[in-house]
């Protein structure tokens, strides 16, 4: 048996310069299954990424899945890549097998839960606003700082990364506040004290599931550990539901237990795992 990558097509190149390829995956020249592999926008072409491996069912439990996984790990190698991801639902637990047999480590889940019909009331020393145009400001420049120094630290150039930064601050947020379907709330103590914000909007988490979003939620350091974190989580739910949404996602780094934990308990579950390699 000789399990070769055959292109299907030339490279396609987006306009926001991520690069992708479909190859057969083929054994002994016949067709067996396909692979499409890429770049991640924004990432300097370093990051490649898996975006789907399929080996046809008469054709599985040969070992066709791990070359034809090794074999596109060498094209994205020979793209300039250092580093990979993909992607892998929780139901594909044969998926999740060969990807930790080939080195791969969970960086981060998606999470979705639908939405009760009334959303649970807040905790009594707090109420909700609106954060404010001021308020607005300060995070926004934060915001894309932070996104930045992330960029840089997997290896994007920091020009770059400063330029995909705003980029994509920009496309989540083209009229800051007045940006439509999108708000961001702001909790605050009794004694007047801002706890922290939650930024929720309409976004299309996966494929055809558009749902309440969680872009950006955080509780001011002096103020964590004492249950604020859920507070902001619920009155997501209730911006969510105002809007009509049934089920309300989210993005979380797999390292942030405290998070996670948080997410689970409050009715969270995991709809797809964020693998990541180094090369």
């Amino acid at each position: 048996m000789t399990t070769t990558l055959r292109p299907t097509g030339p490279a396609q190149e987006g306009a926001d310069g991520a690069r992708t390829r479909t190859y057969a995956v083929c054994d002994n020249g016949r067709p067996v299954g396909a692979v499409e592999i890429g770049t991640e926008p924004g990432a300097g072409g370093t990051t490649g990424a898996i975006r789907s491996l399929r080996i046809d069912e008469p054709n599985r439990g040969r070992g066709r899945g791990t070359i034809a996984a090794l074999a596109a790990e060498e094209v994205l190698r020979g793209w300039g890549c250092t580093r990979l991801t993909t992607e892998v639902g929780p139901e594909h637990t044969g998926a999740q097998r060969l990807a930790a047999a080939l080195g791969y480590t969970e960086r981060s889940r998606n999470m979705v839960k639908d939405l009760p019909r009334t959303p649970a009331a807040l905790p009594a020393d707090v109420t909700r606003r609106p954060m404010t145009e001021d308020e607005f400001a300060r995070w926004d420049s934060a915001a894309v700082a932070g996104s930045a120094r992330t960029l840089v630290a997997r290896g994007v150039p920091a020009d770059e990364a400063q330029r995909s930064a705003e980029a994509a601050q920009r496309r989540y947020l083209p009229d800051g506040l007045d940006t439509r379907d999108t708000h961001i709330q702001v909790l605050v103590r009794a004694d007047g004290a801002t706890v922290g914000h939650v930024w929720v909007a309409r976004h299309e988490m996966h494929p055809g599931m558009v749902v309440g979003y969680v872009f950006d939620i955080e509780v001011r350091e002096a103020f964590r550990g004492r249950g604020y974190g859920r507070a902001l989580m619920l009155e997501a739910e209730r911006v969510a539901l105002a809007a009509g949404d049934q089920r309300i996602g989210l993005h979380v780094l797999a390292d942030n237990t405290p998070a996670v934990r948080l997410y689970e308990s409050l009715g969270y579950r995991t709809t797809r795992h964020n693998l990541v390699k180094a090369l």
